[in-house]
Formats: structure tokens, sequence, C-alpha cells
């Protein structure tokens, strides 16, 4: 979503090459979202407990780009555009570590 560039600022918000909303940021003590080694160490603890909570590599990345309360309501990867082309983009990124998602589970991009 950044493009890796730490100064990045989404329209809803979220800053930094991790793209925090202020809100997640501060549950995680970042304290300079723009600052790479901040971010992407808060990330890390977010993606961990973001797993723990889905048990799925696709939830979890929704949850991230979403907000956890979206996919909670569902069990699913919501129907927002946005959301399922960033899950389906960082799947592919990830090649085989994809495959640890929860086998009920079908990820499908709808056009």
């Amino acid at each position: 979503e950044s493009n890796f560039n730490p100064f990045a600022v989404s329209p809803a918000g979220a800053r930094g090459v991790a793209q925090f909303m202020p809100a997640t940021a501060r549950a995680y003590g970042l304290k300079d979202a723009f600052d790479p080694a901040q971010a992407i160490d808060a990330q890390g603890r977010l993606m961990r407990d973001l797993m723990r909570r889905f048990a799925s590599v696709p939830l979890a990345l929704a949850a991230y780009n979403a907000g956890p309360a979206a996919v909670a309501r569902c069990m699913c990867i919501p129907p927002f555009p946005e959301t399922r082309a960033y899950v389906a983009r960082i799947l592919g990124l990830l090649g085989g570590a994809g495959d640890l998602a929860a086998p009920r589970l079908e990820v499908r991009l709808v056009e």
C-alpha cells in the first residue's frame, strides 16, 4: 500500500511504510509511524496477534487491511474490493506461505 515509502499517508489516514492508522499505532506503542524500524517491528507484533486471533493467513491479511472487526463480523475476507485485491496481492508475493490458511477457506476475486 505504501510502495515502501516511509512517509506515505493514505486518504484514510494510515501512515508510514506499514500504513498504521493512528489508533492502531497507539495500541502497539508505535511512537513514530514514519520510522521504518519502529513501524516494521509494530507490524510484526500486529500480524502475530491477527494470526493468533484468526488462525489464517488470508484472514489475518484481510484484518490488517480492513480492520479486525470487519473480518470478525463474517469470519471471511470482507467484500471490499481494496481488501480482496490486497489479500490476493500479498498471497501472491508469499507464494507457498499462503498455504497456511485454514483448509475450509477459499480465496476468490470477483471482478
